[in-house]
C-alpha cells in the first residue's frame, strides 16, 4: 500500500478541477492506498459547512483523511468545520513528506 498526500490550495467555488482532485483521493483510497487531503490557503474555504462541504465529508466517509491548514482556517476567520473534517498544523506536511509519501500539490 502506497501513502499520498494530496495538497489543495484552490477554492471549489472558484476552480472547477478542484473536484478532479477530490476523485483523485477517492479514487486512491478505492485503489488500497492511504490518503490524506491537506487544505491550505483558499482550499479549506469548502472545510465550513456549505454546498461544498459535503463532497470533502463524503471523502472522509470513504477512507480520505481530511485535513485543514489551522492557520489558513483563522485567516478566513472559520471556526466550524463540516464533518470528517479535522484542523491540523502545517507541521503535518512535513511528517508526511519525511515519511516519503508521495506528495502532489495543487
Amino acid at each position: 500500500m502506497a501513502h499520498y498526500l494530496l495538497i489543495e490550495s484552490r477554492d471549489p467555488f472558484e476552480s472547477n478541477d478542484v473536484l478532479y482532485y477530490y476523485d483523485l483521493a477517492r479514487d486512491l483510497v478505492a485503489a488500497g492506498n492511504g490518503v490524506t487531503l491537506f487544505l491550505v490557503q483558499n482550499g479549506v474555504m469548502p472545510a465550513r459547512p456549505s454546498a461544498r462541504s459535503a463532497t470533502l465529508s463524503e471523502l472522509a466517509r470513504s477512507g480520505v483523511e481530511v485535513l485543514a491548514d489551522d492557520f489558513s482556517l483563522e485567516e478566513r476567520g472559520i471556526s466550524k468545520l463540516a464533518e470528517g473534517i479535522v484542523a491540523s498544523p502545517i507541521d503535518v506536511v512535513v511528517d508526511h513528506l519525511a515519511a516519503g509519501h508521495k506528495t502532489l500539490w495543487h
